[in-house]
């Protein structure tokens, strides 16, 4: 019956509140993205943020994002079949929020995804780039692109620290790791349908043993 702002950009939900047989449809992913980040006291509110990735997971970070205020978003993909799809992804993004500079770009553009990388604020992997069988894959070829001020993020949680993130800790970036997104999406449902407030902090101890 209805959508959230970001479920209505996206064309896509994945938590239906039922309030008094008027059913909402939201998308937690991009809210799990941001949570998980201010967690650790960053904001994405004017900052810049290099995504890798244009798919289901990376629009909904990226219509998260731009609802609550990031500057710019540089998106990277593979210029193969899915790129019209991303195109109109990026499009009813900045239809929804008229004041964000998003813009798609060539992975294979190395020498662009560095430059961007180097004024961004934040590096995201929104891909199955270290994930099982791509455990020995990463967003990058070397630690060159990477910098201590940057913050580093994937939304992969098995395994808990990819490829990407050993490359960051080794280049003293601050990272976030993809269970932790994954924790707070659930904690986003989980509001949404009780009205309450998840008990992060004990399940944290049960996923972080």
């Amino acid at each position: 019956d209805k959508l959230s702002p970001a479920a209505k950009a996206i064309g896509a939900v994945n938590t239906i509140v039922n309030d008094d047989g008027v059913l909402t449809g939201h998308i937690t992913d991009g809210a799990g993205y941001t949570l998980n980040l201010k967690a650790g006291s960053v904001s994405v509110k004017d900052k810049k943020i290099t995504l890798v990735g244009a798919g289901g997971v990376a629009s909904a970070i990226m219509i998260q994002c731009a609802l609550e205020g990031v500057r710019e978003i540089a998106v990277f993909n593979l210029k193969d079949a899915f790129w019209p799809r991303a195109e109109a992804n990026l499009e009813a993004i900045r239809q929804a929020v008229p004041s964000i500079k998003i813009t798609l770009n060539d992975l294979a553009d190395t020498e662009l995804l560095k430059k961007e990388i180097a004024e961004s604020d934040i590096l995201s992997n929104a891909t199955r780039l270290g994930m099982a069988p791509l455990e020995d894959k990463s967003i990058i070829d070397g630690l060159d692109v990477l910098r201590p001020d940057l913050i580093v993020t994937d939304v992969v949680y098995m395994p808990a620290e990819t490829k990407l993130l050993k490359q960051a800790k080794e280049a003293g970036c601050r990272t976030f790791e993809g269970l932790g997104m994954l924790l707070y999406q659930g904690a986003e449902a989980y509001r949404l349908y009780t009205g309450e407030t998840m008990p992060v902090d004990e399940i944290k101890e049960l996923l972080y043993k």
